[in-house]
C-alpha cells in the first residue's frame, strides 16, 4: 500500500512540474514576443496583451476582427459591462471546490478548460461542474505546444482523445470550445480547430496565478483583476491558485459593485 501511495504522489508531482513548466514557458514567450504590439492572426506565436488604459479592452496580438474569421475570440467588442469567466485546469490541488462554491453563491456560470489527466483523476469534479451549470472546454489531452502539430491527424488526436475521456467520465459530449495550451497558436491551428467544429478562446485578462508555491497576495490579485477589468472581458484564472480560491467570493462581489454582470462563452457563438 505504501508503494502505491508513493507512485501516486510521484505521478501527481510529475504532472505539476510538466504543466507548470509548459505554462510558464508559454507565458514568458508571450511577454517577450507579444506585449505592446499587435500582429496579424496569421502569425505563429504566443498570445500576448498590452494594457494601455485602465478599464479599456487591451490590445492583443490579433484584433477581434482578425480572429473572427477563424471563429476565435479574446474578448467581446462591446461597451456593455459583461465578464466571461474561464478557468484552466491542469491538475487538482484542493482549490477547485472553493472556486465552485463561490461561483454557485453568486449564480455565475464559468467555462473550465480541462486536460486529460484532470478529467481522469477528478471525474467527480467534472461532473459537479456540469451539474452546476458550468461549461467544460477542450484544453487538449496532453497540453502540448499545438503549433508543433502541423498536420490535422496529430492536431485532431489531441482534441478527440480528450473528447473520449470526457465522454467516458460524464456520459456527455464535450463542448466545442478550445483553448490553446500555453497560448501558443498559429493560423493553421486556428483553421484546424475551426474545421473540427471548435471555437478558439484566448483571453483579455489574466495574471500570474499559476505558481503553486509563489502565490500572489490578495492585494496583488485585486490590483490586477479590478484595475484591468473591462467591458466584454474574457478572464483567465487557474483552478490551482489558492489565492483565487480565497478571494473569488469577494472578487465577484466587487466586480458586481462596479456594475458588471456575468455571461458565458456560449453567448458568443457565431
Amino acid at each position: 500500500m505504501q508503494r502505491i501511495r508513493e507512485r501516486i504522489s510521484l505521478r501527481k508531482a510529475a504532472v505539476i512540474v510538466l504543466f507548470t513548466a509548459a505554462f510558464f514557458a508559454g507565458r514568458l514567450a508571450a511577454r517577450l514576443n507579444g506585449e505592446g504590439k499587435s500582429s496579424p492572426a496569421s502569425a505563429e506565436g504566443n498570445w500576448g496583451l498590452s494594457f494601455q488604459q485602465e478599464g479599456e479592452k487591451p490590445v492583443g496580438n490579433a484584433t477581434c476582427e482578425e480572429l473572427a474569421q477563424y471563429d476565435a475570440w479574446y474578448a467581446q467588442d462591446t461597451q456593455e459591462k459583461i465578464i466571461r469567466l474561464t478557468f484552466d485546469c491542469g491538475y487538482e490541488n484542493g482549490n477547485t471546490p472553493a472556486i465552485l462554491a463561490a461561483l454557485k453563491k453568486h449564480g455565475v456560470h464559468a467555462t473550465f478548460f480541462v486536460v486529460g489527466n484532470f478529467v481522469k483523476d477528478n471525474p467527480e469534479l467534472v461532473r459537479q461542474m456540469l451539474a452546476e451549470g458550468h461549461t467544460v472546454g477542450n484544453h487538449t489531452m496532453h497540453h502540448p505546444d499545438m503549433t508543433k502539430l502541423s498536420d490535422m491527424e496529430s492536431f485532431a488526436k489531441e482534441i478527440r482523445d480528450l473528447e473520449a475521456v470526457f465522454a467516458e467520465a460524464t456520459g456527455q459530449e464535450l463542448s466545442h470550445f478550445y483553448r490553446p495550451p500555453q497560448g501558443r497558436y498559429s493560423e493553421s491551428n486556428l483553421k484546424m480547430a475551426q474545421q473540427l467544429g471548435y471555437q478558439t478562446f484566448f483571453w483579455s485578462l489574466a495574471y500570474v496565478d499559476w505558481y503553486e508555491d509563489r502565490q500572489p497576495t490578495r492585494e496583488e490579485a485585486f490590483e490586477k483583476l479590478l484595475g484591468r477589468i473591462h467591458p466584454g472581458a474574457i478572464v483567465l484564472l487557474h483552478n490551482t491558485s489558492s489565492t483565487n480560491a480565497a478571494i473569488l467570493d469577494e472578487l465577484l462581489t466587487r466586480w458586481e459593485e462596479m456594475g458588471y454582470t456575468f455571461g458565458t462563452l456560449g453567448d458568443l457563438q457565431r
